[in-house]
C-alpha cells in the first residue's frame, strides 16, 4: 500500500508561521503526499511552491464552525480558487443541520456548483463529534445529494476526531463515487491504517512525516 497517496499533510493551527508552512511543503514533496491542507491565507504562497507537482493544494472554507453566511463561504471559495486551491474542505452548517433547515443542503449545492465549475473538488466536513449515528447517516447522504466529492469527519477543533466506527457508518451510507476523508486525531501509522481499513480514501493529519517514518521502518 502506498500510504503516502492517502495522506493530506495538514497544519491548520492558529499559531502556525511561515517556517511551519515551508516544513509542511518540504515534507509533502519529499513523501509525494496526495495533498497539502493549509489555511486560506497561505494558499497563494503554497501554490507557487507546488506548481508542476502532483500534490493537491487543499484549503478550508467556513472553518472551523461552519455557521458563516452562504455568501461569505462562496466569497471564500472564489478567493481560494483564484489563489490556486485544487480542493476545498467546507464546514457544513451544523447549526442549520440540527435545526432541520433545508438551507443546509441548498448551501452545499451552491458551493458544489461554484467549485465544480472551476474544475476543483469539494469535501464537506460534517464534524462527527457533534452528531449522533443517525445524524451522521443523514448528513452523509445530504452531502452526497448536494454534490460533494468527499465527506470528511472532522475539523480537528471538536472534542474528538475520526473514529473507525463512524467511517464504517459513512461508507455504508455513501455511494461508491463519494470518497471519505478521515481527519482529527490521526497521529500514527496504526490509526491511519485503521481508518483506511474502515473505508477512508484520504487521511487528514498533521503527522504525515511521522506516519511515513513508521511505514518505512515497517517495510
Amino acid at each position: 500500500m502506498d500510504i503516502n497517496r492517502y495522506i493530506e499533510h495538514t497544519n491548520l493551527k492558529p499559531t502556525l508561521v511561515a517556517n511551519d508552512i515551508d516544513e509542511l511543503v518540504k515534507q509533502a514533496l519529499e513523501y509525494n503526499f496526495a495533498g497539502l491542507c493549509i489555511p486560506p491565507f497561505w494558499v497563494k504562497k503554497v501554490f507557487r511552491d507546488l506548481q508542476n507537482t502532483n500534490v493537491q493544494l487543499v484549503t478550508v472554507i467556513g472553518f472551523p464552525l461552519g455557521y458563516q453566511m452562504t455568501e461569505t463561504k462562496l466569497a471564500e471559495i472564489d478567493k481560494a480558487i483564484y489563489n490556486g486551491a485544487n480542493e476545498l474542505d467546507i464546514v457544513m452548517n451544523i447549526s442549520s443541520f440540527k435545526t432541520g433547515l433545508p438551507w443546509t443542503k441548498i448551501e452545499l449545492a451552491k458551493c458544489a456548483s461554484r467549485i465544480h465549475e472551476a474544475g476543483c473538488l469539494m469535501k464537506v466536513i460534517i464534524e462527527t463529534a457533534y452528531l449522533t449515528d443517525e445524524e451522521i447517516i443523514i448528513a452523509s447522504k445530504l452531502c452526497a445529494d448536494a454534490g460533494s466529492d468527499f465527506v470528511k469527519t472532522s475539523t480537528g477543533f471538536a472534542p474528538s476526531g475520526a473514529k473507525a466506527e463512524h467511517i464504517k457508518l459513512m461508507r455504508a451510507n455513501l455511494p461508491s463515487n463519494v470518497g471519505i476523508k478521515a481527519s482529527g486525531g490521526i497521529k500514527n501509522l496504526a490509526s491511519a491504517l485503521e481508518m483506511i481499513e474502515a473505508g477512508a480514501d484520504r487521511i487528514g493529519t498533521s503527522s504525515g512525516g511521522l506516519i511515513m517514518k513508521e511505514a518505512d521502518a515497517a517495510s
